[in-house]
């Protein structure tokens, strides 16, 4: 049998994205069977040199950029640009964060140039449950973010006085992000640090959590809002064109609010006028180079035209909260994917995948494009 063939590319996306897969990841594939053919440089962001691959998996290759996309299989943890994958070989198959249902236009392309792909956020177990994740990092990571803006700019006597008020956290969307978010609040998103304001005696953080549901009552929520000091954007919409909290909602806010995108839907606006906009509306975009946004910052200014930014308050946003602590989070998301290649490579190819053949057959033919609804 002809050894199937994988290229790892880097993410070309922003300075501050730096996650690639480890070594040891890299061996598993070779050992399963596979070419690995790495992009030049891939793994420096996080340390790695090219003979660290080398002493890791003796027989992988190096090769530009374009070469590496002209392979059997692409894995890049992130969708890297329509561009790259017009590079890519009709039958060959992208292994990535698609995003089906948010990224019609994505999955347009993708099946115009007869591409395969799997989309690793679509993989899932019989109960629905994600095998590709690392929503604790997202709630984790998000929360301490939220809380270090939050810190410089909280009234006096300040943030860590254990005569204050306790810290209103409102968490919307009480699902698997959610619920980590809402841990993480508990605790400043930084075990050590509430260790540290816990023994001063500082008082603590009071977590609320909003289902999806509560938010259509515009009276009740307004209500919240005014008291809130931190507000969580966790939900998972069914229609994404409509924000949970309207722009004009946040004037209702005290003016230190910070606002936490953990959702991170994108926006999107069409001659008709808005068709896809964030849960909560107007707060601008983050990524791994820039996720904090004071109200003065010019990120606002640039949002679509159709977006209502006029009340603004310090906001926390990032496309991959997970990337804030790479390694970590590629370490993850290689043994989480290991158990997978290993099945796509002992069919002969996703084209060989069948969905009756045991669990992760199963998983992966759930989010394979060729399956997805039209």
């Amino acid at each position: 049998m002809k050894k199937i063939r994988i290229g790892l590319a880097r993410m070309h996306l922003e300075a501050g994205e730096k996650r690639e897969f480890l070594p040891s990841f890299v061996a598993h594939l070779t050992r399963c069977g596979a070419e690995v053919i790495l992009e030049h440089t891939y793994g420096a962001g996080m340390g790695f040199t090219e003979e660290d691959y080398r002493t890791a998996a003796q027989n992988i290759q190096f090769a530009g950029l374009e070469e590496v996309y002209q392979q059997d299989i692409v894995l890049v943890l992130r969708y890297p640009g329509d561009e790259k994958v017009r590079w890519m070989r009709p039958g060959a198959c992208l292994v990535s964060m698609l995003h089906y249902p948010t990224r019609p236009q994505r999955v347009s392309l993708l099946r115009g140039q007869g591409i395969e792909a799997i989309s690793l956020d679509s993989i899932k177990d019989p109960f629905g449950r994600r095998l590709v994740e690392n929503l604790r990092a997202v709630g984790w990571n998000g929360i301490e973010a939220a809380f270090q803006a939050l810190a410089p700019i909280y009234p006096p006597p300040g943030i860590d006085s254990p005569v204050r008020n306790p810290i209103k956290v409102t968490v919307m969307g009480a699902g698997a992000v959610g619920m980590f978010a809402i841990q993480a609040a508990a605790r400043y998103g930084n075990e050590t640090l509430w260790k540290q304001r816990a023994a001063a005696g500082a008082t603590g953080v009071q977590v609320t959590a909003v289902e999806y549901d509560l938010t259509n009552h515009p009276t009740i929520m307004q209500q919240i809002l005014k008291y809130t000091d931190i507000l969580v954007d966790a939900t998972q919409r069914i229609d994404t064109s409509k924000p949970v909290i309207p722009n004009e909602w946040i004037g209702l806010m005290r003016e230190h609010a910070v606002l936490l995108d953990l959702s991170v839907d994108p926006y999107h606006c069409t001659p008709e006028g808005l068709q896809m906009v964030k849960g909560i509306e107007g707060i601008p975009q983050g990524n791994l180079d820039q996720y904090v946004f004071s109200p003065q910052d010019p990120a606002w200014d640039l949002l679509p035209a159709c977006v209502d930014t006029r009340c603004r308050r310090w906001s926390v946003s990032c496309y991959s909260w997970p990337g804030v602590r790479p390694k970590e989070c590629m370490e993850i998301y290689g043994k989480q994917l290991e158990p997978l290649f290993q099945h796509i490579l002992e069919s002969g190819g996703a084209q060989n995948i069948h969905r009756q053949d045991g669990f992760f057959a199963h998983a992966l033919a759930g989010a394979m494009l060729s399956r997805w609804p039209a």
